[in-house]
């Protein structure tokens, strides 16, 4: 299957990764290697450090990259939770850059066989490592309607959360859900007409939720952002570009965390002085959202937001 692939504010990126030719930077998600290919353009001696799980996106980028003249890269098959391990067995202290493009890619979503989308018929799956045994089906089939409903209302912000997980226990027990359609249909059924009757597709809700549940994407971000920024060399900058606000709100909430005196709120009440520096500080004080233009061209940016920390001493 072809897949046309878009870099979401791909000149944002690169600019807030404000790159030094012989610094070292990492792509914590390859993907497609359009950002990485990208970063490479900038730099002469330094290295580019790639992550990635998908075997798929692997193998693509692999032929897209080698057709580039660069070979000052290497790709390192494995989740972004593991960024600092595997950066410590290539003997690698400190990075100049760090880059998350979060999410679901489009080839991921386009691919009718991967589950990740409501609109192709397909076993739900939702795996971006395909060597790892969780799958959607798993979570559909096996979670009582209490887990579900949680899934739904805290990584889905579903409304109809706990009606939705009772009508899957109930239809599972008479057959097992195994396709993407399958789970349409139940949720379908479980809304209101008035909920149906909007733009939005019904389903978006859930299988954004059962996603982020089976690749444990939330727990994954938070854990890989506490090795990356303690990996940035001085002056060294962390771009994360994500596209739903439950991954802006953590990437937002660490970031004040980082360069906010802990006792803020404390000293709001006191007439004391706040001697505090910390080694952080916030380049995007508003995250940063694609142009018109990007947005009319890829309506799947419509909903990215990039944010910059840079580390000051």
């Amino acid at each position: 299957m072809e897949f046309k692939h878009q870099s979401v504010l791909l000149q944002e990126a690169i600019t807030g990764l404000n790159i030094v030719p012989n610094g070292i930077y990492v792509d914590c998600t390859l993907g497609r290697a359009g950002h990485s290919l990208a970063i490479l353009k900038h730099l002469s001696a330094g290295k580019l450090y790639c992550f990635e799980q998908d075997e798929e996106a692997i193998v693509a980028s692999q032929q897209i990259l080698q057709q580039s003249n660069y070979r000052n890269y290497e790709i390192i098959k494995n989740n972004f939770v593991n960024l600092a391990a595997e950066l410590q067995l290539r003997q690698v202290k400190a990075v100049n850059g760090i880059l998350y493009d979060l999410g679901v890619s489009s080839p991921q979503l386009d691919d009718d066989k991967r589950g990740f989308s409501y609109r192709y018929d397909s076993i739900l799956d939702m795996r971006m490592n395909q060597d790892q045994v969780l799958t959607a089906q798993t979570v559909i089939n096996t979670y009582s309607a209490m887990a579900l409903a949680k899934v739904f209302q805290e990584y889905g912000e579903e409304p109809f959360a706990k009606v939705i997980a009772k009508n899957i226990v109930t239809a599972r027990a008479e057959q097992t859900i195994e396709t993407t359609f399958q789970l349409v249909t139940i949720i379908k059924k479980s809304l209101p007409q008035k909920v149906l009757r909007k733009a939005k597709h019904p389903a978006k809700r859930i299988f954004q939720a059962l996603r982020i549940e089976v690749n444990q994407e939330l727990s994954v971000l938070q854990a890989s952002l506490e090795q990356a920024v303690k990996l940035l060399a001085v002056k060294g900058r962390l771009v994360v570009i994500s596209f739903h606000s439950l991954e802006d709100r953590i990437v937002k909430k660490y970031f004040q965390t980082l360069t906010q005196d802990p006792n803020y709120e404390i000293n709001q009440q006191l007439p004391t002085i706040s001697y505090f520096e910390s080694n952080y500080q916030i380049i995007t004080k508003k995250a940063v959202v694609p142009a018109a233009d990007e947005q009319t061209l890829n309506p799947r940016s419509t909903s990215a937001k990039l944010r910059i920390l840079e580390r000051v001493k």
